[in-house]
């Protein structure tokens, strides 16, 4: 029963502690109110900087929203020139190549009527020669020639 009487006064005296201590007036001076005056003051300067702070940064928006476009023209120019370049190294090959594939295509049909002829050339020659060894048969005079010429 003793525990239960020191526990109850302790929560009594916690009880009056706490209505004390709201109960307690809090006292406003004069230096308060300057002191919350400097510090308002002290606010609108703060609130001053920030607010050109902000313009600033608004500024340097517009500058890089400038940059953003500066930056896509370049890089738009740079693709161009790139385009341009590919474009003119393959009109110049082609233009290039035109006459070689030109020369080489005059070259192979005058080597294929060459061959033509050549082919007649010796035909005729073995005719000729079949004919020449043919009549010297009758002629001895031909055939003694033509057996000193080694074509008999």
């Amino acid at each position: 029963m003793r525990k239960f009487k020191s526990v109850l006064f302790v929560l009594f005296c916690i009880a009056i502690s706490i209505t004390y201590s709201y109960a307690k007036d809090i006292s406003y001076t004069l230096d308060d109110r300057d002191r919350l005056i400097r510090v308002e003051e002290g606010l609108k300067g703060v609130n001053q900087r920030i607010d050109s702070i902000e313009k600033r940064i608004d500024g340097l928006d517009k500058r890089i929203d400038g940059l953003q476009g500066l930056m896509y023209v370049v890089i738009g120019a740079i693709i161009a020139q790139t385009l341009a370049v590919v474009g003119f190294s393959l009109w110049d090959r082609r233009s290039a190549l035109m006459p070689v594939t030109r020369k080489t295509k005059e070259l192979e049909e005058y080597i294929e009527s060459t061959l033509k002829e050549t082919k007649e050339i010796k035909e005729r020659e073995i005719v000729l020669e079949n004919a020449i060894r043919e009549y010297a048969k009758h002629e001895p005079k031909l055939y003694e020639v033509l057996k000193s010429l080694r074509l008999l």
